[in-house]
């Protein structure tokens, strides 16, 4: 007998179809219980296009009895929502970043912290590709991490990238950041394919993090660089035996040097007619990944949402432990927000540790 875990949805944008197309895929392990909607238009297209049950109150959706509340709202309401969910009660997974300001995290922070009752939905590390890389780190294979470079994903998303990687915390971080501009081809953003890719003006921002101890993260990002197909995801692990760049590891053994690859199994290529997704991840002879939604045919990004809910509901339900929280959400908001200070006034920023370290 299935026992889907129960969530609610606050906010009815583009991140909250993420969550509704992954219970969707696996309705006997998640199930949206409710959605709160802001206005009659967007209840009534949510209704139609999810079938999900549209309310317009947190009271109503909490009358649902979700085991936890998605908090998928707008940067400035953020804080408002999720602090108003704490004092009805709700455990929360609030989207990133959990407020826009460091004085807005400071508060937020101040509001909630202690209350042990908000996580933040920074899934990156869970898409099999990084969770991958992260299960070759932690066997040892390349020794101790100590620089990433990710050119990939921006600011907050990829400092918690970095952060997971080097197993670094909340002490004190200096930044350096600068950016430059040149013409660069960008034929496909969030609103689809452009008429007219000739190269236009694009901005790099290029950054480095010392996290101390001889840990450090290089930060590659030019505008639009999630969408843009003509510009490669790149990720480069070192450690004190080696070093990961992408799915590549070349690493120090007592036969010497060995090159070896992060190998995936894939369905539904050529004859393959198992389906169409990542099955698991092997490093030398072992598996170190296996995709957990198997027989739902998600994209990467989406396989890890649904493994973020997942856990979410996991630890609301008191059998496991959260997923990312708040306070490190927080840590990595505020290193974004010095990567971007840093970048205006061309000089290092340092971080101090905060309240919630």
């Amino acid at each position: 007998m299935s026992n889907p875990l129960k969530f609610a949805i606050v906010g009815t944008g583009w991140r909250s179809e993420f969550y509704l197309r992954v219970a969707r895929a696996s309705p006997e392990r998640l199930e949206v219980v409710a959605v709160v909607a802001n206005s009659d238009a967007a209840a009534d297209r949510v209704g139609q296009a999810w079938g999900v049950p549209v309310v317009r109150t947190l009271d109503e959706a909490l009358a649902h009895q979700p085991e936890f509340v998605v908090a998928a709202v707008s940067w400035p309401s953020m804080p408002s929502v999720v602090t108003q969910l704490v004092e009805l009660g709700a455990r929360v997974l609030a989207e990133t970043p959990p407020a826009p300001t460091a004085e807005g995290l400071r508060g937020l922070w101040n509001a909630v912290g202690s209350s042990g009752r908000v996580q933040v939905a920074e899934q990156y590390m869970l898409m099999p590709g990084h969770a991958a890389r992260l299960a070759v780190v932690r066997s040892g294979a390349i020794g101790t991490a100590t620089a990433v470079e990710v050119a990939s994903t921006h600011l907050y998303h990829a400092t918690s990238i970095m952060r997971s990687f080097l197993g670094a915390g909340f002490d004190e971080t200096v930044v350096n950041a600068r950016t430059f501009s040149a013409p660069q081809a960008d034929p496909l953003t969030f609103d689809g394919w452009v008429e007219d890719p000739t190269p236009q003006p694009r901005t790099t921002t290029i950054a480095t993090l010392d996290f101390g101890d001889g840990r450090r993260g290089l930060y590659d990002f030019v505008d639009n660089q999630w969408w843009n197909p003509l510009l490669a995801r790149r990720i480069v692990i070192r450690g004190s035996l080696g070093e990961i760049v992408d799915d590549t590891v070349t690493r120090l053994t007592d036969e010497g040097v060995v090159v070896s690859p992060i190998s995936y199994r894939r369905t539904g290529v050529d004859m393959n007619l198992e389906g169409n997704e990542v099955v698991s991840a092997s490093f030398e002879g072992r598996i170190v990944y296996r995709n957990p939604w198997i027989g739902t045919r998600l994209s990467e990004d989406d396989i890890a949402v649904a493994s973020f809910l997942e856990e979410t509901g996991r630890w609301a339900r008191g059998e496991g432990p959260g997923p990312y929280s708040l306070a490190d959400a927080c840590q990595d908001h505020l290193l974004g927000l010095a990567i971007e200070e840093s970048a205006r006034s061309r000089t290092d920023v340092r971080t101090n540790k905060e309240v919630w370290a």
